[in-house]
């Protein structure tokens, strides 16, 4: 039977999961490979929309006073609050994670940022709902969406008078990628073949013909009076679409160095598949290559995977939800709210001075109900394995209590060792530093809680 060991599993289930608990790796050991594959397909099978009341903003701006649409604006950016909190929540308790881990995902490749609840849902549970699914079927469907339609100004692109945005980031970041096989007059004429769409007020896509240029048009090589939904037919059959999509994928998913002879392979799995995202994901978890030390515990955790890593195991709970928007502000990642159309750049812009001793602090401060301690202006000791005692010292500190209640009963009793050895190896996906193996060696195992708290802590915990 083809087995997967204990690090290889919890390598599966950080990449296209959000980790794994002590108890679930207890029943995963057992199975082989191609039934953990399985089964995290088969958890996946369905998708559970988003769902919120959003009835309070049925209303016509056109139709209130100025005081009346304040009350609205300030009711819509309530609403994109808990709408954040649907989500988080969802991602901290569904089984279904591998289609909320590639939801996350296609959230940054289709980044959006509206303060507008209605929209941003419809397009949060259009990218859920074809996330396993195909990838073509997602660029129509998302390209269609008011969100999209809005957020790159397509409703005012007319004939006579194109908008170029969704025209040049359909091509330099939904599918071809920047500079690669398009020209400016490849965006131009397809702006022109874009004109005319639109949507109704109950948000259906409407295609306004009055508003279309029927000319001729020339794209990529191609000429003809092509509609909006040619031009991204035109796209998906460039190679070079499954290449750039791949590249992304291998980078967040595998290896943020990019190994093209793996990449080439798995795009053109994609492009003969006809962009078919779930056989992508099972060439990958079912090779061996993806299992290789080199692809472990390289990645830096973006702050929804660290936050979400360390909530679904222990069961976290808020007396406050909005301490998750807080933290998520001050880690620089809020859902629904990307930096700009081309979304979070990842990587090591997650770290910074001002966000790592909140990292690295982060495990302390849920699982223990603690002080979020830091300083705004970015400064912070030079050796950040410091004591708390030094910490204290630094001036210009903001503390916040963050009322949080983990289940720690939960999470021991699916523990079957509890020395150092074990709980590292179980909680570390990288081999600890030398400074790391001498902190561990000091601190005391038999105080377990505190010592999985430290184990948290250290630097190592940031990767996966």
């Amino acid at each position: 039977m083809n087995t997967l060991s204990d690090k290889e599993i919890q390598h599966l289930y950080w990449r296209f999961g959000f980790g794994i608990s002590p108890s679930q790796l207890k029943t995963a050991r057992i199975l082989s490979k191609r039934q953990i594959i399985d089964q995290l397909f088969s958890e996946s099978r369905q998708s559970t929309a988003l769902t919120m009341d959003l009835g309070a903003l049925e209303k016509n701006p056109s139709e209130l006073s100025k005081e009346e649409r304040k009350k609205l604006r300030k009711l819509q950016r309530k609403k994109m609050n808990e709408l954040n909190i649907i989500w988080f929540t969802q991602l901290t308790t569904t089984e279904e994670i591998l289609r909320e881990k590639m939801t996350l995902f296609f959230h940054n490749h289709f980044a959006v940022r509206l303060k507008m609840p209605r929209v941003c849902i419809h397009l949060n549970n259009i990218i859920r709902k074809h996330a396993l699914g195909n990838f073509g079927d997602m660029l129509m469907e998302v390209s269609k969406s008011p969100a999209m339609l809005i957020f790159l100004n397509n409703r005012q692109n007319r004939k006579n008078h194109p908008n170029e945005n969704f025209a040049r980031e359909v091509m330099e970041l939904f599918t071809l990628g920047r500079d690669n096989g398009y020209t400016e007059k490849d965006i131009k004429e397809a702006a022109r073949a874009f004109t005319g769409w639109n949507f109704k007020k109950d948000g259906a896509f409407i295609f306004r013909s009055n508003h279309h240029d029927y000319g001729t048009k020339t794209v990529l090589g191609k000429t003809g009076d092509f509609t909006g939904e040619d031009v991204i037919k035109i796209l998906l059959k460039e190679k070079q679409t499954a290449q750039y999509i791949t590249k992304k994928f291998y980078q967040y998913f595998v290896n943020p160095i990019p190994d093209q002879d793996r990449i080439k392979q798995l795009s053109d799995i994609l492009y003969n598949s006809d962009y078919d995202l779930g056989v992508l994901i099972q060439s990958t978890i079912e090779s061996n290559w993806f299992y290789n030390t080199k692809n472990i515990g390289v990645k830096i955790k973006s702050p929804i995977e660290l936050m979400v890593g360390l909530n679904r195991p222990f069961k976290v709970k808020y007396d406050d939800p909005k301490v998750i928007l807080y933290l998520q502000r001050k880690l620089n990642q809020m859902l629904f709210f990307p930096p700009n159309v081309a979304g979070w750049p990842g990587g090591k812009t997650w770290i910074d001075n001002s966000t790592l001793m909140l990292r690295l602090k982060l495990a302390s401060v849920i699982l223990n109900s603690g002080i979020i301690e830091w300083n705004d202006k970015g400064d912070m000791p030079e050796n950040v394995m410091m004591k708390q005692k030094y910490y204290q010292k630094m001036k210009t500190q903001i503390e916040k209590k963050v009322k949080a209640t983990p289940d720690w009963d939960n999470f021991m009793s699916g523990l079957d060792q509890k020395d150092k050895i074990t709980l590292s190896y179980y909680l570390l996906q990288p081999e600890p530093s030398k400074i790391a193996k001498k902190v561990l060696k000091d601190l005391d195992s038999s105080d377990t809680k505190n010592f999985i708290v430290e184990l948290l802590s250290l630097p190592e915990y940031q990767l996966c």
